[in-house]
């Protein structure tokens, strides 16, 4: 594409002679820097730290707390047991009657206190009786809202507005990381060949 993508300046560059010769007279403080490649390992592994982070950190992105994913909780809220414990004891009873839901990790990556489900219960309450999907509901803050997502369409016409498993944070990612290497591409391919060596024989 760039014949190896070597270098995408040329020798005749007025802006690339001036880098040769500011290059060639730094001392960088004793310690001479050579124009060499960046070895192939370093690739390789600055590549193999990218893709583990993606892999480690997928199940991460972009999940947020639904009204659903705290209904149990609040409708535990009412239990004679729970009422009779101060707030700190109540929501530890509570997370304990929830221990083993299929809802588990996601209550832990989102804790919430006995005030914040105060807040949240008459909103919660009142889509429950609207006979609506908590799923598609999203808890910013101290307010329930419709998630913002758009996905297929339902039978009565709407859209699904469920979290899809992919994730938009995803693409999110993956368009910076791109953005960010391309501009380091540029910046170092912007430099001399690196068969071109700076001798750094001038005086300082």
């Amino acid at each position: 594409m760039f014949k190896d993508l070597e270098t995408l300046s040329f020798n005749n560059d007025q802006a690339n002679e001036k880098a040769i010769a500011l290059w060639e007279s730094e001392s960088l403080g004793g310690m001479t820097e050579d124009n060499n490649r960046t070895p192939v390992p370093v690739v390789w592994l600055l590549i193999l730290t990218v893709c583990t982070a993606f892999a480690v950190t997928f199940p991460l992105w972009g999940q947020r707390p639904t009204a659903g994913l705290y209904a149990d909780y609040i409708k535990d809220m009412d239990l004679p047991e729970v009422m009779a414990l101060d707030d700190a004891a109540a929501m530890k009873k509570i997370v304990e009657m929830n221990e083993n839901s299929p809802n588990e990790a996601l209550l832990e990556r989102h804790p919430v206190t006995m005030d914040d489900l105060r807040i949240l219960k008459p909103q919660v309450e009142a889509l429950q009786n609207q006979g609506v999907n908590l799923g598609e509901y999203t808890v910013v803050g101290n307010k329930v809202v419709i998630a913002n997502f758009e996905g297929n369409w339902k039978p009565d016409g709407t859209r699904l507005r469920k979290q899809p498993w992919w994730d938009k944070g995803y693409f999110i990612d993956i368009f910076f990381i791109l953005f960010f290497f391309t501009g380091v591409v540029l910046a170092v391919k912007g430099l001399p060949a690196y068969k071109w060596q700076p001798t750094h024989s001038h005086d300082h």
